[in-house]
């Protein structure tokens, strides 16, 4: 039998038959009328080469070979009735899904944070599985093994989707006993001791050559067009050990303003604006197209973006 010329209407009037096992009343479910249902059947009955249904004494009644296919056709259309019903979105608020998120520590701590109470309050049954950039490869977001990344990049596949979650410009973190903080001119800034800090994009990180200044990202990148370069002495990935290190007497951090602030309280550094230019960074998040019509990644996303701009 070719397929391609089944007309898929007739298990959809079988499924009917079979479960009122009356001609007329099958039409009316279907809001055709008799006679068509009757036409329906006659073709029935000649693509499955059986009568199907038999009148008896008791009215219609199933063939055997008709109770063989009930079950199949019902399964049959209700996949059908399955893939084509419209969306009916995402329930946050009964969801059990579990969202893998690739975040960079400086989203990590200046982002999260604000985003969990969120989904604490609106989808409390609702889990993270928080990955680091090291974690995930552009592999694992194209094929949606990853809902989201969120970090600073240099470059990213054109099939990604894309979206700014913010800017933020620069600011430098030093000890309250620094004496630098008495005159923080951009040549003292450049005879002190630093740590670089910084993790983008994804996947396995390697080691830094301190001489590579077009390899250590904006704040080098901008000294580098002055025609200076500062003296690193740590080299981390990680904002909150750059951060703790900003209470040692000789340290300069220079990183971003969102994270910088999360130290404004502590009484052993202050924060103070880098003496030069920085170029703002950008935040973005990233996802697969398999994701974008998602209902709960669309969910996810627009979560972000309303947290985000809470922040601003």
């Amino acid at each position: 039998m070719n397929i391609k010329s089944i007309d898929l209407n007739l298990l959809v009037y079988l499924d009917v038959l079979l479960r009122t096992r009356n001609v007329t009343r099958a039409a009316e479910s279907l809001g055709i009328s008799q006679p068509a249902m009757s036409n329906g059947l006659r073709r029935l009955r000649t693509l499955f080469s059986d009568p199907l249904l038999v009148r008896t004494s008791d009215g219609m009644s199933p063939t055997e070979r008709a109770e063989q296919l009930q079950p199949l056709v019902r399964e049959i259309v209700a996949s059908v009735e399955k893939a084509v019903e419209p969306d009916k979105g995402f329930d946050a608020s009964n969801s059990e899904r579990v969202f893998r998120i690739s975040v960079s520590d400086y989203s990590e701590s200046t982002l999260l944070p604000h985003l969990l109470r969120r989904i604490r309050s609106e989808a409390p049954n609702i889990t993270l599985d928080i990955l680091t950039p090291s974690d995930v490869s552009f592999e694992d977001v194209e094929r949606g093994n990853v809902d989201l990344v969120i970090n600073r990049f240099d470059a990213l596949p054109q099939s990604f989707h894309q979206r700014t979650i913010w800017t933020d410009d620069f600011s430098c973190l030093i000890s309250h006993n620094n004496p630098i903080r008495r005159d923080f001119s951009l040549e003292n800034y450049l005879e002190a001791s630093h740590v670089w800090v910084s993790k983008t994009g994804m996947g396995i990180g390697v080691g830094v050559e301190p001489g590579a200044s077009e390899q250590l990202g904006w704040v080098d990148d901008a000294l580098s067009k002055l025609g200076e370069k500062r003296r690193i002495r740590v080299f981390t990935r990680h904002y909150h050990s750059a951060m703790q290190l900003a209470e040692l007497r000789d340290l300069i951090i220079t990183l971003p303003t969102k994270a910088a602030k999360l130290m404004k309280d502590d009484p052993a550094v202050i924060i103070l604006p880098p003496p030069f230019d920085i170029p703002k960074i950008e935040l973005k998040m990233a996802w697969s197209p398999l994701l974008q019509a998602n209902p709960a990644h669309r969910w996810l996303r627009r979560l972000f973006s309303e947290v985000a701009h809470d922040l601003l």
